[in-house]
């Protein structure tokens, strides 16, 4: 019986010390999703460099109001952003479906962003 104190113990330490890294991932994403859609490079960089995280490790899992980070760049002129973004990210990683079953390009495409320059980042990267 001395053991279930233990476990509860331990839990609850485990959900003090977890709860300030969830503050910070969700700020970190917050953070990101803001450089996206104000197109800032530079500050997308450093941020990202502070943080020690790589875009192409985070990518799948960031979302900004439900988009991915390169159809936030999309839907806000961010082209800047866009392109570093695509070219930071792995070709097989570009050609995953995302939640509504399109690739970034085919939905790029299917939403008239046929001459945006993260269009061509992205086919550069894919061979299309």
């Amino acid at each position: 019986m001395r053991l279930l104190p233990v476990a509860i113990a331990a839990l609850i330490a485990a959900s003090f010390v977890s709860a300030p890294a969830i503050a910070d991932t969700d700020q970190l994403v917050a953070n990101i999703c803001d450089y996206v859609k104000s197109d800032d490079k530079s500050r997308l960089r450093k941020k990202m460099k502070e943080s020690r995280v790589k875009l192409r490790n985070v990518y799948s899992g960031i979302s900004c109001d439900g988009s991915s980070l390169l159809r936030t760049a999309y839907n806000s002129n961010a082209n800047d952003v866009g392109e570093f973004i695509a070219k930071r990210l792995p070709s097989t990683d570009l050609a995953v479906p995302e939640a509504d079953g399109k690739t970034i390009l085919e939905w790029a495409l299917a939403n008239g962003h046929d001459g945006s320059p993260i269009t061509a980042a992205i086919k550069e990267r894919v061979g299309g």
